[in-house]
């Protein structure tokens, strides 16, 4: 098993004057609230465990006040734990020394802010050269190096341009590519986008998406949004109140929320936009791989389906059915498999979003073949497996959901948020 890039043990943060004075009544399992009102402390997080993978996107959302920009903080050591063990490959980052420390944020991992953290007086060259010129790369190089990851974000002809006379989208473009060009293997990303228009927010997921599948860098993700979780994510990690109360992959997360907190952030998202067919599909329920018409009646026969999907080397071949094969046997004419066996039904790719083929799995009379782009058979999508994404989690405590919070629109960050 390959060991996690990096790794998060028992993590604690409270604020105030005299934190370790209070971690018995945090350990115990007081409130945050009770904790502030009888202390004045603040418990910022509780308890975190967390394993990241190398080259995967790994969101932290919450509402405000959740603690997931605190928690990122803590990876670069922005902020010191009140107790806890921080590893990035292999390295403890709590001893680090202040020389080593400056190092490993200089080359070890990036940083992109919500509010695009640009210098008003430097060119966007000289902002994306920024952190090269720290490294101490020479100048010729470290243009070089920023000219190609301006053109990488879609910036070329922008070099002389100042951070003022850009748009919202186009200064956040300039702080990817900064933290791009260092180099560095992990990119902390605080609620990056949220300063921006939807529209130019889409386009820049987009971009973030696409550039990992050049990249494969590790990324972590801050914010508040679970339409964006869902959409950039590899796995999710959801905050309340300090704690981490669901982590898992947006299907788990959706389709096994963990308790009413979750389940009322869940609750109004767009499941057939959010999963796809791979979520919920099915093993074939027959292969036919049979060499010859007369063996693949026989092999339908003793599965006791009355279709199934015909299977050679060179892949999926197409959906056939008993009755046709019937027909294909008692015809004279007909000694080997030809276009007419076959029934006319969509074949869908693993990847598509369950929206973009309900029609067609409701309309459709057989469960629609599941197809990678190498012509392999992965699976079958049945029109009922599609039909429960739609129906409503049960939960003993549904009465309460009322009394749980909504997702925000815009959220408001405070010093434990």
């Amino acid at each position: 098993m390959t060991k996690p890039l990096i790794e998060i043990t028992g993590l604690y943060k409270v604020f105030g004057q005299a934190p370790h004075s209070v971690m018995e009544k945090v350990k115990r399992g007081d409130s945050k609230d009770k904790v502030l009102a009888e202390t004045g402390h603040t418990v910022g997080l509780k308890d975190i465990n967390l394993n990241i993978k190398q080259g995967e996107i790994f969101v932290i959302m919450g509402l405000s006040g959740s603690g997931k920009s605190t928690l990122i903080r803590h990876f670069n050591r922005l902020i010191d734990p009140t107790e806890g063990k921080i590893m990035v490959e292999g390295i403890d980052v709590m001893q680090l020394s202040s020389k080593e420390l400056e190092e490993f944020r200089r080359h070890k991992m990036s940083m992109v802010f919500q509010r695009f953290g640009l210098l008003p007086h430097r060119t966007v060259m000289d902002n994306v050269a920024y952190g090269l010129e720290i490294q101490g790369i020479e100048k010729g190089e470290r243009y070089k190096r920023a000219q190609n990851w301006l053109d990488t974000v879609g910036l070329k002809g922008y070099e002389k341009q100042y951070p003022a006379q850009l748009s919202g989208g186009q200064q956040q473009r300039v702080g990817l590519a900064r933290a791009l060009a260092t180099d560095a293997e992990i990119l902390l990303m605080d609620e990056a986008f949220s300063a921006l228009d939807p529209l130019i927010r889409s386009e820049m997921q987009d971009q973030l998406i696409e550039l990992q599948e050049k990249l494969h860098k590790t990324i972590i993700f801050i914010t508040h949004d679970l339409d964006e979780a869902l959409r950039i994510g590899d796995r999710i990690a959801i905050l309340k109140d300090g704690v981490l109360v669901q982590q898992g992959t947006p299907d788990e997360i959706l389709l096994s929320p963990a308790d009413d907190y979750v389940e009322a952030f869940v609750k109004d998202v767009n499941r057939a936009r959010a999963l796809t067919v791979e979520t919920v599909m099915q093993p074939p329920a027959l292969r036919i791989t049979a060499s010859t018409i007369e063996e693949a009646l026989q092999q339908m026969k003793r599965s006791k389906h009355d279709y199934g999907y015909h299977v050679t080397e060179e892949g999926y071949q197409g959906l056939v059915t008993q009755e046709s094969l019937i027909d294909a046997v008692e015809d004279d004419t007909c000694d080997d498999w030809h276009e007419e066996i076959y029934e006319s039904v969509p074949v869908v790719s693993p990847d598509t979003a369950i929206e973009e083929v309900l029609t067609e799995t409701i309309s459709s009379d057989y469960s629609l073949p599941v197809v990678d782009d190498e012509g392999n058979l992965q699976g079958e999508l049945e029109r009922t497996a599609v039909a429960e994404i739609f129906s409503e989690p049960s939960s003993e405590g549904e009465e309460n959901h009322s009394e749980e919070p909504k997702k925000p629109t815009d959220p408001t960050l405070d010093k434990a948020s």
